[in-house]
């Protein structure tokens, strides 16, 4: 069993954090794990350094595509606002296990990478345009493969 007793809380703390707001305890969570992260690494630490957003990257200069991805328990979704319904014609949208790649939006020459929360299968993707948001759905891997590294001595 866990020793309770042994644990940097008292009383006091558990009475504050009940009352506390869900604004207040994000705050106090915030400045807790900066503490934590400024003395491991030596420095300061802002706790959002240490959240993943999952926004495209042009890979070529231009006009950034507003994507949004997330995750579900079995899929990976990205939805990409498009203004021009007659440029649906022109998009390629190609993936690897972790990268979604889109071509020829919002410029014929555009190229955008988006890189996914979750790795996904090559087969079973779909996409679909509705009320100017064109959302596309990957269906997530279980399969992770390792591969064992041995240590030799030289």
């Amino acid at each position: 069993m866990f020793p309770w007793n042994l644990f940097p809380f008292n009383k006091d703390m558990k009475n504050k954090l009940q009352h506390m707001k869900p604004d207040e305890i994000d705050q106090f969570i915030k400045g807790i794990m900066g503490n934590v992260m400024a003395s491991q690494s030596g420095g300061t630490f802002n706790p959002e350094d240490g959240i993943n957003h999952y926004q495209s990257q042009p890979t070529q200069k231009g006009n950034p595509l507003n994507s949004s991805a997330f995750e579900t328990h079995d899929s990976v979704f990205v939805r990409i606002p498009i203004k021009d319904e007659s440029r649906l014609k022109d998009i390629r949208i190609y993936h690897t296990a972790n990268q979604l790649m889109v071509e020829h939006i919002p410029e014929q020459d555009a190229k955008h990478s988006i890189t996914l929360p979750a790795m996904v299968k090559k087969k079973g993707s779909s996409a679909k345009y509705k009320d100017g948001i064109l959302e596309i759905k990957l269906i997530k891997s279980y399969d992770i493969q390792y591969s064992q590294i041995d240590v030799t001595e030289i």
